[in-house]
């Protein structure tokens, strides 16, 4: 490690191999705390390559324990994280809202580390129970249209790593990998990252795959289509600029879809919107986002996408999918 950290600090790159390395070796305990911290703390100093991510990316693969729920041709709606924007828990409801719509959603996700309430805080606060077991997971896409593939359950080998993320409380390469990592492998993923170089990087990446896939950027910093102003989204045949007037809404205002303070505060937004009772505001973003994975997943226009979308939250077929799920865990 020393020697590679001497490297990365004089401003330079390692291989693909070399990452990949240095994750199974982090996985079997080879580094101390110290080590492993200033590690990913380069990665805050400078940009990543693409054959660092891949390497990272291929490492936390074959380490994980994999999910076989590919009858179910699934997606998956994730962000990065690591807008510093500290929306309410957008991608997590659009992913009800694709389920209660009728496409299978596979949710990778974790606790939030540089925000105020990861998906899997606000779900745990909601009543969900996690579980790696795979009856459970097919019996909960049966029921709800959904499972929740809680990311510590699938990657054992970064028990390491999770106790020093959190003491750091920022943002790290390891929220880059996050969507790409999802143990079901999914065929169909929606995906926002906090920033367009990384956009650039992912749509690298994904080319080489065969899923089906939306990875978006809003201009102004989120990591999803925030409707604050306009988007990039690069699809497998497409790279465009999307704003709100494509689907006949108004830009809205930042504080129209921030997230509180708490968890608590999170989960009520998440429960106030989910029941039908949300803002304009916060009910379009959901819709705009889930209508996008709709979209992803059933090749259609975004547009009949976001039509789905919003037909799931008004008729309470969402909040029907999240039912299920909270019964199920009991």
């Amino acid at each position: 490690m020393k020697e590679l950290l001497n490297r990365l600090i004089n401003q330079e790159y390692i291989s693909s191999e070399e990452a990949k390395r240095v994750l199974v070796n982090i996985s079997e305990g080879a580094y101390n705390e110290s080590q492993i911290a200033s590690f990913l703390t380069v990665y805050m100093m400078r940009s990543i390559t693409i054959e660092e991510l891949s390497g990272f990316r291929d490492a936390l693969l074959d380490l994980c324990i994999p999910v076989d729920i590919a009858e179910y041709n699934a997606i998956d709606l994730c962000g990065t994280g690591g807008d510093g924007k500290n929306t309410f828990n957008i991608s997590t409801l659009a992913s009800f809202i694709t389920a209660g719509a009728g496409v299978h959603v596979a949710k990778h996700g974790n606790y939030g580390v540089s925000s105020a309430s990861g998906s899997s805080n606000v779900m745990e606060a909601m009543g969900i129970k996690f579980s790696n077991e795979i009856e459970f997971l097919k019996k909960s896409l049966d029921e709800a249209g959904i499972c929740v593939l809680h990311a510590p359950l699938f990657h054992p080998a970064m028990k390491n790593v999770a106790p020093i993320r959190r003491a750091l409380g920022v943002k790290t390469f390891f929220n880059m990998l996050g969507p790409m990592v999802n143990p079901a492998f999914p065929k169909n993923q929606m995906v926002g990252v906090f920033n367009l170089e990384l956009l650039r990087l992912y749509g690298y990446l994904y080319q080489e795959t065969d899923k089906n896939y939306a990875i978006v950027h809003a201009l102004d910093g989120y990591d999803e289509i925030s409707l604050t102003g306009k988007t990039k989204v690069v699809s497998n045949n497409s790279e465009a600029l999307f704003g709100p007037e494509a689907l006949g809404l108004d830009t809205i205002h930042q504080e129209a879809i921030f997230g509180g303070d708490t968890v608590q505060e999170a989960a009520a937004i998440f429960k106030s919107i989910i029941e039908g009772q949300g803002t304009e505001a916060q009910n379009n973003v959901v819709c705009a986002n889930a209508g996008l994975a709709i979209a992803t997943s059933k090749q259609i226009s975004h547009k009949d996408g976001f039509d789905m979308a919003q037909e799931s939250l008004r008729s309470g077929k969402a909040k029907r999918s999240l039912n299920k799920l909270i019964e199920l865990s009991r």
